[in-house]
């Protein structure tokens, strides 16, 4: 981190990747509750202080000492919660518990990066979410079609290369069908998707579940800027830093 730097020039001038993106929005707008879905081996979550964490993976990469280890490096991981898990059973079976006095204040979704898994994700944390929270979403912005391919077909090829998946088709879906959230994503970061509860105008034409299934990486290519509704570094910052 390097908050004393005037005007975050750093911030804005380098790759910005979630975890300096989530971080900044704790510290500035004093957020107390983080959720991450799709941690894996807790590679953004251990790193991430803030008062009460969760964590949500069906397989965790990672076992009681690594989580000693982490504890050490990092103290907001001693009041961290894990639950290994789907996260469609973890918002099922403690969300309401979880969050019905404590809302989530800010949400990484990195998990499955399919259409389906992701807005069900989006769908499930606006239930809790804070009034001025945010949800941030990994893999929006996939610049190689190879890597917006589906599950099976990067399973296919050995796992290799980088797979954003159709993440990218939950952003056009919601840009264009929910009045009551805003939604945009920032340039950098295989694209870092932004939501919050902000009613807004939705565009003259909107696209169906149906239609934004059909569409192909070439449409997405064609039409990256409207149906991401894409910013710049900058602008993802001044966001981030409006109060």
């Amino acid at each position: 981190m390097v908050n004393n730097l005037p005007e975050r020039q750093q911030f804005i001038k380098h790759r910005m990747e979630r975890l300096e993106l989530i971080q900044e929005l704790i510290e500035r707008r004093n957020f107390k509750t983080y959720l991450e879905i799709g941690v894996l081996g807790g590679y953004n979550f251990f790193k991430v202080k803030c008062r009460n964490k969760i964590a949500v993976d069906p397989h965790f990469r990672f076992n009681w000492k690594g989580k000693v280890g982490e504890i050490l490096r990092n103290g907001a991981n001693l009041r961290a919660s894990y639950y290994e898990m789907k996260s469609d059973d973890f918002f099922s079976q403690h969300a309401r518990k979880l969050f019905e006095k404590k809302p989530i204040d800010v949400a990484l979704i990195d998990g499955m990066h399919e259409l389906d898994f992701v807005l069900r994700d989006v769908d499930n944390i606006l239930r809790y979410l804070a009034d001025d929270g945010v949800i941030v979403l990994h893999d929006c912005n996939p610049v190689l079609e190879e890597a917006a391919c589906s599950f099976s077909e990067w399973k296919a090829r050995g796992f290799t290369g980088h797979w954003n998946g159709d993440v990218w088709k939950c952003v056009a879906y919601l840009n264009s069908n929910r009045p009551d959230i805003n939604i945009f994503v920032g340039d950098c970061d295989h694209g870092l998707g932004v939501i919050t509860k902000e009613p807004r105008k939705l565009p003259e034409s909107t696209l169906s579940l149906e239609t934004v299934r059909a569409l192909t990486y070439k449409d997405l290519d064609k039409d990256r800027s409207r149906l991401l509704n894409l910013k710049t570094c900058e602008e993802l910052m001044n966001f981030v830093k409006r109060k």
